[in-house]
């Protein structure tokens, strides 16, 4: 029988399951590290608000979880405010000015090598920017409360865990092409293994010279002269012109109801936020709480190829690209539930065509983490440096990883990128322009009041994480640790396979593939957080993914 929701259980992930003592009244932090947890958790008990523990968690994880995120990257905050707005900060990664349509095409055909690694690879960051407005205009501290202590742990060191220490053997190769990269990760040629402990002083010299000076020193002084070098003396195209060209965007969020929630979430250049709230609508015409697992299975992947259809073919950066709103139109939806069989999979050869798709438009490997206040403050922020090690480019003397977020535009029409995305021309290569993301920061509200924020890492399967993740929450009534633990699927339209988790039991990967879907079996989908509010609204509840190493903890 299901638990009701949000049932008063307070438990995180790590090495084994870990209960809190007590009910945390005061605040909750949940990311997929422990120091940066505690980081988060830190700067709330020392008079911080929910902002301040975002940032907090957000730069510890780029000293302690560097293969997936940093200063080197991008991010999507999504924030509640206790007054009751809400604010998208767009610090997407931009292309370069001398960016151009087919910077990745060679002898007539799209070259993933080159978009995904070395110096052509990265956009202009956009996290400093980020943390720093969000930090000086919502927070109650400042940006080197929560550098300072990174700092320490950068130039003190801290043990590699072991999905860490996996990740380097697996992307050797490509790190001993850049001498600053192997150096931190390849001492003696030999990659970093499971407790070995990682000191990373220039990162560190970064950070204090960033808490000293404020993001012109990154964006408009010594760093970004670092990178124009680097790029110049490597064949990219990247200069300090374009760091100082850099800003983040205020976006407005978007939203939609389910069940008698509203769910918020991001606007392009998140296609997340809009194919999480489109696949909602279309699953509202279906009583999922009242159907089998397979059907309910089925259901779910069948409305998450006709959003990823959609996808390929309308999401863009919406300062260069038409993005219809109507694609989270409820008669929309409507219309997309009405080609879901429950008994076979559909033929799906292209994307729909949403209503007013010419004038109703939206106006110009990853972490996740989420952050709450006892004040009423919410923060569900993804960052990013793409892949594993981003564009395995150290700037030499930095400590910064770049990201390889170009890699994340659509190379060349047809071309499948890292995670087999394949795009359109809305989201072709652009000087200035951001590309499309998968990050779906999202927050729950009942009643206007939040009561869930969530989010994920893992490309594409962001989207069908967080999708879930709802529906677990909602529809079953699920704690949020039994949701983020609920093994997953996912369908993405192109390729035409159905990924499920290897643990998802053996008779459901039967009757989804009785249905007519091809099933895939991967290890493990995304990483999740989420932390949420207990039904009398005193306490929080929160986990972190048990598929990783991280902790949900509260005060």
């Amino acid at each position: 029988m299901k638990k009701p929701l949000f049932t008063i259980i307070v438990i995180s992930f790590c090495a084994a399951t870990k209960f809190f003592a007590g009910e945390p009244t005061n605040g909750i932090v949940a990311s997929v590290h422990p120091l940066a947890t505690q980081a988060g958790l830190s700067a709330l008990k020392s008079g911080g608000n929910a902002i301040d523990a975002a940032i907090a968690v957000g730069l510890t994880l780029g000293v302690v979880d560097t293969h997936n995120s940093g200063i080197g990257g991008g991010c999507f905050m999504l924030i509640h405010l206790a007054n009751g707005k809400n604010f998208c900060l767009d610090g997407r990664e931009m292309a370069g000015a001398a960016a151009t349509r087919d910077m990745f095409v060679r002898n007539g055909k799209g070259d993933t090598s080159l978009s995904q690694v070395g110096a052509l690879a990265s956009g202009v960051p956009g996290e400093v920017a980020v943390f720093e407005y969000a930090e000086k205009n919502f927070g109650k501290k400042t940006l080197r409360d929560a550098l300072l202590p990174a700092a320490e742990i950068a130039e003190n060191g801290f043990p590699i865990p072991a999905n860490y220490a996996k990740l380097i053997e697996a992307e050797k190769a490509r790190i001993q092409k850049f001498p600053a990269t192997a150096a931190l990760l390849l001492p003696d040629g030999n990659p970093l293994q499971t407790g070995d402990i990682l000191k990373q002083p220039d990162l560190a010299k970064t950070y204090r010279s960033l808490a000293a000076n404020g993001s012109d020193w990154f964006y408009r002084g010594p760093f970004a002269a670092a990178v124009g070098d680097w790029m110049a003396a490597s064949g990219g195209i990247l200069t300090s012109n374009d760091f100082a060209n850099y800003h983040i965007e205020l976006r407005e969020p978007i939203s939609t109801t389910y069940r008698g929630f509203e769910i918020v979430s991001f606007p392009p250049p998140s296609s997340g936020g809009v194919h999480v709230l489109e696949i909602l609508n279309i699953l509202e015409h279906f009583d999922l709480k009242n159907l089998d697992d397979s059907t309910r299975l089925h259901v779910i992947a069948e409305a998450m190829k006709l959003a990823f259809a959609d996808r390929a073919y309308w999401l863009g950066d919406p300062a260069f690209v038409n993005v219809p709103r109507g694609l989270i139109a409820k008669t929309y939806a409507a219309g997309l539930a009405q080609k879901i069989n429950l008994t076979n999979t559909m033929a799906l050869p292209e994307h729909g065509l949403p209503p007013d798709w010419q004038t109703d438009l939206f106006k110009k490997h990853t972490t996740h983490f989420c952050t709450a206040d006892a004040a009423g403050n919410w923060v569900a922020c993804t960052a990013t440096i793409n892949t594993s090690f981003g564009s395995k480019v150290v700037i030499p003397g930095t400590g910064v990883l770049m990201n390889n977020q170009m890699d994340d535009f659509s190379i060349q029409p047809g071309v499948a990128n890292h995670f087999g995305l394949v795009g359109a021309d809305a989201n072709s290569v652009a000087p200035g322009k951001r590309p499309l993301s998968s990050m779906s920061p999202a927050i729950v509200f009942k009643n206007g009041e939040p009561v869930i924020a969530l989010g994920a890492a893992g490309g594409p399967k962001i989207i069908s994480a967080v999708l879930q993740e709802i529906v677990d929450m909602i529809d079953l009534g699920e704690t949020p640790a039994q949701a983020v633990a609920t093994p997953r699927i996912h369908e993405q339209w192109s390729p035409d396979q159905l990924y499920v988790e290897k643990k998802l039991p053996d008779d459901l990967k039967k009757n989804l593939a009785a249905r007519g879907h091809k099933i895939s079996e991967l290890p493990q989908q995304a990483i999740s957080q989420i932390v949420a509010r207990t039904p009398d609204g005193k306490s929080f509840t929160g986990a972190a993914d048990p598929r990783s190493n991280g902790t949900a903890e509260g005060w």
